[in-house]
Formats: structure tokens, C-alpha cells, sequence
């Protein structure tokens, strides 16, 4: 505990100060490349990610792609989005094989994963050091052994961890959606829409209101999403949100540079308790936010749904 407190202080004295005017950054970072959830009809894997890295070049940001390399066994047309990813210019990352959960699996499967996925991005990557992890869940491994285990095998293979601040779960839009357009329901599909962005826009607002708790300022904040079917469709409306809301867009290197991120990232540190666990100890209570999964999953799942022609 002492240790966590002292990197936590630490973070806070060797922090840059701020300019006056600096705008709040976001490093986006998608996971579970090359493929993710529902395709709704019609739909391929090289058009999502067509439209995603549209997005980003329109808005000139770079995004990590995490990749899970089991995705191609099971849509081998799939591994052109890797390609494509990398031909933008955009960098790759691990995220595990089978996309395991370290909290249930063993930490020999697990390693096996990560070495498995290496063999995947290492020649896409060639010039570049990719060396960044991402734990599948976020599940770092509910038994401080095999955690500890796991975080010395990633600083022998050079990796870094790939930490994660803001997360509004778009992964939930994905599969509603793609049964949305199957049943050809625009109301269902307008509400998808609008729900999608009002819940970006109260996790950022949330997400700073407890950095500043925390920490007394804004931090970078490293954004999760998926490379889903809705988050193609959405990516211009919630990049220029992002934008109307006052932040700007970094790079994850940049963003996890800041010593605030030193335990996370740096699997040789002590690591960090959870934010979340980090505002309860001080008596700090989350910021709250809707909870909108029922409704999601309750979407387009009756004939009744279906709009009228």
C-alpha cells in the first residue's frame, strides 16, 4: 500500500502543469481486431474497418488495434483488416489468442496466447515496437500470484500494459444493432444512435469528474472500444462530439507517458489498485452513470419491433 500511495504522489508532484488553455486528451484504442460481434446483413468485416479508419484519418488520429489472432481462423477473409489497419498507418497490439480471461485461466495457456499472437503481429509491425498488451476483460488475474507471474513473463517478452480510463461499453451497441438492420427497424436503430452517444458523452463527463477527484487535475484518458459494425457507423458523429466537448486526441504512447500511468503500464512496478478502488479508499464516491444494458439487449428482439414500410 505504501508503495501505491508513494507512486500516486509521485504521479501528482512530477505531473507537467497544465497550460491555461489545454484541452483534456483522449487516446483511442480499439480492441478485438479483426473482428468483432454481429455483421448485420449485407455487412463485411473490410467495410467496418473501411469506415473506421476513415474516421481517424478524417480526424488525423492514430489508434492501436488490439488483436485477437483466433478471429481469423473463424473468418479468414477477416485478416485483410490487419493489413488494411496497418497500410493506414496504424499501429497493432496483443490481445491474446482466444481472448481468455486471466481470472479463469491458467497462466501457461494464457502466456501461450500472447507468444501465439506475437507470431501474428510481429511481421506486420516489422520497423516498429509493438510491444504493447492489453488484457483481454481488463482481468488482470484475481489471485495475486498468478498475477504477479503473468506481469514478470510481459516484462520478459518487453511489453507494456496497455491501461484503459474511459470505457462507455460500446461493445453492447454491436450485436442490438446488427439485429436492428436484420429486421429493418429505423426506430430501434435511431434509439441505438442516440443512446450510443448520450453514453459516450456521460462517461467523459463522469471519467474527468473523478480524475479530478483523484488526482486534482485531467489525465490523458485511454478510451476501449471494438471494431463493431455501430461503432463504424458512429465514428464521425462521436469523434466531432468529442471535439464539441472540448478535447483533443492523442496517441496512447503519449498518453500513458504520464506518470500517473507508471504502475499500470510498467509490469516490473508494483501494479496500481484500480481507479475505482483508488476513489472508494478516500472516501469518494464514482460519478454515476446510466446503466443501459437491459434496454440494449431488449432491442429488436420481437417482430412487433419492426417499422412499418
Amino acid at each position: 500500500m505504501k508503495v501505491i500511495l508513494a507512486l500516486a504522489a509521485l504521479a501528482l508532484l512530477t505531473a507537467p502543469a497544465a497550460a491555461k488553455d489545454a484541452k483534456p486528451v483522449i487516446a483511442l484504442t480499439f480492441d478485438d481486431l479483426p473482428a468483432h460481434s454481429a455483421l448485420p446483413p449485407g455487412t463485411t468485416r473490410v467495410e467496418i474497418a473501411r469506415k473506421t479508419i476513415k474516421a481517424f484519418a478524417d480526424e488525423k488520429v492514430e489508434v492501436y488495434g488490439f488483436v485477437n489472432g483466433y478471429q481469423i481462423a473463424k473468418e479468414p477473409d477477416a485478416a485483410a483488416v490487419l493489413d488494411m489497419w496497418r497500410a493506414a498507418g496504424l499501429p497493432l497490439g496483443n490481445h491474446g489468442w482466444r481472448h481468455l480471461n486471466l481470472n479463469q485461466a491458467n497462466v501457461a495457456d494464457y502466456l501461450a496466447d500472447i507468444d501465439q499472437t506475437d507470431a501474428l503481429i510481429a511481421p506486420r509491425m516489422a520497423g516498429r515496437d509493438w510491444h504493447w498488451f492489453r488484457y483481454p476483460f481488463l482481468a488482470e488475474g484475481d489471485d495475486p500470484a498468478k498475477r504477479a507471474e503473468v506481469r514478470k513473463a510481459l516484462a520478459d517478452r518487453h511489453y507494456r500494459i496497455a491501461q484503459v480510463t474511459m470505457s462507455f461499453g460500446d461493445y453492447m451497441w454491436n450485436e442490438p444493432y446488427a439485429r436492428c438492420v436484420a429486421m429493418g427497424d429505423k426506430a430501434a436503430i435511431a434509439t441505438l444512435e442516440s443512446s450510443y452517444l448520450r453514453a459516450a458523452s456521460e462517461t467523459a463527463r463522469a471519467t474527468r469528474a473523478d480524475a479530478r477527484a483523484l488526482y486534482g487535475r485531467d489525465i490523458p484518458y485511454v478510451i476501449l472500444m471494438h471494431i463493431g459494425a455501430l461503432d463504424a457507423q458512429m465514428l464521425p458523429r462521436l469523434l466531432k462530439q468529442y471535439r464539441d466537448e472540448g478535447f483533443d486526441f492523442t496517441t496512447l504512447e503519449k498518453a500513458e507517458a504520464d506518470p500517473v500511468f507508471a504502475a499500470d503500464v510498467n509490469p516490473l512496478l508494483p501494479p496500481a489498485l484500480p481507479r475505482r478502488q483508488q476513489l472508494q479508499e478516500k472516501g469518494i464516491a464514482p460519478q454515476p452513470v446510466e446503466n443501459l444494458s437491459q434496454m440494449l439487449d431488449s432491442l429488436c428482439r420481437t417482430p412487433s419491433t419492426v417499422a412499418v414500410p
